[in-house]
């Protein structure tokens, strides 16, 4: 919030953030930022292992100096590449409570890596001007509406193939399966939506699938991990996984 406090000052999104609002000034924001992070990192490796605290300092220079400061101003793949920096945290947790590195965080962080474009994508859909008027070069300023409905669609399936393979995985089985089929079926609708929709029609009309898809987009890493809870809860029993 420190670095972009000049564009949330333009965006009707962002711009009831504290430091636009005046609230907080903005080397207090930079202060309480920086000892959060260097406090976040210091208590994890502590409290867990030395890897997990050194993942997690990784992902926040990744987010806050080479996303925010670097990507988001400077190519529409801003999403794409960045959204590692939010898929970290399966990576990190996992290593907290094991120890050790394994394939099943990876595809956690995939499905996560996955997902974030199409749901950042609907939003600037919808909240295009925003971005217009900050001079953020989205996908929806830099190529246009039509180039991101294709993206969108091309990214769901892709998503859907990897969320659909990960329920035959060791962190998989018959809940996260129906889960992911549902939700997936769900998204993918959603996205075609979104991808057939009239330009011709009025913006009310137009975004109203770009809301509904942004909207389900809120909930679906929610079940797909949910369900990946679920299935460890109950392999004890012999009621989860394979």
């Amino acid at each position: 919030m420190w670095w972009d406090a000049d564009i949330d000052q333009v965006m009707k999104r962002t711009k009831s953030r504290p430091i636009p609002a005046g609230k907080v000034e903005a080397g207090e924001a930079l202060s309480l930022g920086l000892a959060l992070s260097g406090l976040s990192v210091i208590m994890l490796a502590l409290a867990t292992n030395v890897l997990a605290g050194a993942f997690l300092a990784f992902t926040i220079f990744f987010y806050v100096v080479v996303y925010t400061m670097w990507l988001k101003r400077a190519t529409p793949q801003n999403i794409v590449i960045g959204g590692a920096a939010g898929a970290f945290p399966p990576v990190i947790g996992w290593i907290a409570a094991t120890g050790t590195m394994s394939v099943e965080p990876w595809l956690m962080f995939a499905l996560t890596f996955m997902w974030t474009p199409p749901h950042f994508w609907a939003l600037a859909l919808f909240m295009r001007s925003d971005y217009d008027d900050a001079g953020v070069p989205m996908l929806t300023v830099t190529h246009g509406r039509r180039a991101t409905r294709v993206h969108i669609l091309a990214y769901t399936v892709l998503l859907a193939v990897l969320a659909i393979g990960t329920a035959f995985s060791g962190i998989g089985g018959p809940i996260f399966l129906a889960a992911a089929v549902v939700v997936n079926a769900l998204f993918l609708l959603g996205a075609w939506k979104i991808f057939g929709r009239n330009e011709e029609d009025s913006e009310e009309d137009n975004f109203k699938a770009e809301r509904s898809f942004f909207k389900l987009s809120l909930l679906y890493l929610f079940l797909h991990f949910g369900a990946i809870l679920l299935e460890a809860l109950l392999k004890p029993y012999g009621l989860g996984g394979w």
